[in-house]
């Protein structure tokens, strides 16, 4: 697979990720980056959102994967119709984000590229709660059946089981083979990627993994599911309690965490590692990673974002194998 292009859909228009791209790329790290980077979305959004922003860099657009130039900022321009440089998100960018989207996908499969780095979307407005998230979203463009969320930093990983759905039905989705599957994936990612063998821990659903119900969803889904995994040779060890598994001691001995649902590992990933951390959608044909951080509209135009997911998205690529 071609490993030498880093494309990157703009996302949601109005968003903080314009901005941390635009601190990205006036960095000693971009003009490191021996990779040909391309954007899609709208290049004329693009300038305005750089203008107001006070930042001054050039745009190579380009129609074809072979016009991209290393060290330069080569756009593919989406068409998209607005009024404001940043407005509130609504409905209206919906159309913009899915041509952007396909854009990417079809020169990923046309030209096998392997890496993709998205912009944030909303939920709300583009997702239309038709998908839990972007992770579910892009799968379902690439029929891909078990796409899995990895929120990654290079010291610890964590995995939700399940994502973006109601906690009232998280233990209906708690399933052995679901389990074995997921960290398979996982496993076979770090081993490909990172040339690495990683040593799982897997949490439990209920409080201190116990349970006034007769049969709880450690003892019938979670621990067979480890029984398993460990007959195949791949090193997992739990269940363990989520309330104090995230200790120093304990997280120093893993790789990656499999929590049942998405708080539950998230919260603390985002406390140990703040924004030093990036959302890679594993399972997929190619490397898709989202920076960690949403669209923020509270800090949007104010030119005081942190950057730090996105500098370390780039880092993540440059070094993958």
């Amino acid at each position: 697979m071609n490993s030498n292009i880093i494309l990157i859909v703009l996302g949601e228009p109005n968003s903080i990720f314009s901005e941390i791209l635009f601190k990205y790329f006036k960095s000693k790290k971009f003009k490191k980056n021996n990779g040909r980077i391309i954007l899609i979305g709208n290049k004329e959004l693009f300038k305005k959102q750089m203008k107001q922003l006070k930042y001054k860099l050039n745009l190579n657009e380009i129609f074809e994967i072979k016009e991209a130039i290393k060290k330069k900022i080569n756009i593919i321009d989406i068409k998209y119709n607005f009024k404001k440089t940043f407005s509130k998100i609504n409905s209206s960018s919906n159309q913009y984000i899915e041509s952007c989207f396909d854009k990417a996908i079809k020169l990923i499969k046309n030209h096998n590229l392997r890496n993709l780095i998205n912009g944030p979307v909303s939920k709300t407005h583009f997702l239309k709660k038709k998908f839990p998230g972007i992770t579910e979203y892009i799968g379902f463009k690439t029929n891909t059946k078990n796409p899995v969320m990895l929120i990654y930093n290079k010291n610890l990983a964590v995995v939700p089981l399940t994502t973006h759905i109601p906690l009232k039905n998280v233990a209906k989705f708690i399933k052995k083979k679901k389990i074995i599957n997921t960290v398979k994936i996982i496993d076979n990612f770090y081993r490909k990627n990172l040339e690495k063998n990683p040593k799982f821990a897997i949490l439990g659903l209920n409080p201190h993994c116990e349970t006034t119900d007769r049969i709880s969803e450690e003892k019938r889904e979670i621990i067979p599911a480890i029984n398993v995994l460990n007959k195949k040779k791949i090193n997992v060890s739990g269940p363990y309690a989520a309330d104090t598994f995230f200790l120093e001691k304990n997280i120093n001995k893993f790789d990656v965490v499999i929590g049942m649902y998405h708080d539950q590992v998230l919260t603390p990933i985002k406390t140990l590692f703040k924004f030093e951390a990036i959302n890679i959608t594993i399972g997929l044909p190619f490397i898709k990673i989202t920076p960690d951080h949403g669209p923020n509209q509270d800090m949007l135009g104010k030119n005081k974002s942190d950057p730090t997911s996105v500098f370390y998205a780039f880092n993540f690529l440059n070094k993958v194998k």
